[in-house]
């Protein structure tokens, strides 16, 4: 199976927490120790069980999630 990298842009994260429910893995999660400048909780990547599905980046409103394919 595909390994994958999720990159999220902090700054732009709105952590609106979509790209966290579609995740098949729960390789994501709303962070709770950080707070962007718009004063949000980023998401970030809390496992490496990433597919590369691209759903996260996909379902992002803003754009600020890249998946990067690792095989």
């Amino acid at each position: 199976m595909a390994k994958g990298k999720v990159t999220i842009n902090e700054v732009i994260c709105k952590g609106c927490g979509l790209c966290v429910s579609v995740c098949p893995k729960s390789v994501l999660a709303l962070s709770t120790t950080k707070i962007n400048p718009a004063g949000y909780n980023p998401a970030e990547m809390i496992n490496e069980d990433c597919i590369a599905c691209t759903s996260c980046a996909k379902m992002c409103p803003d754009c600020a999630i890249v998946v990067e394919r690792l095989d």
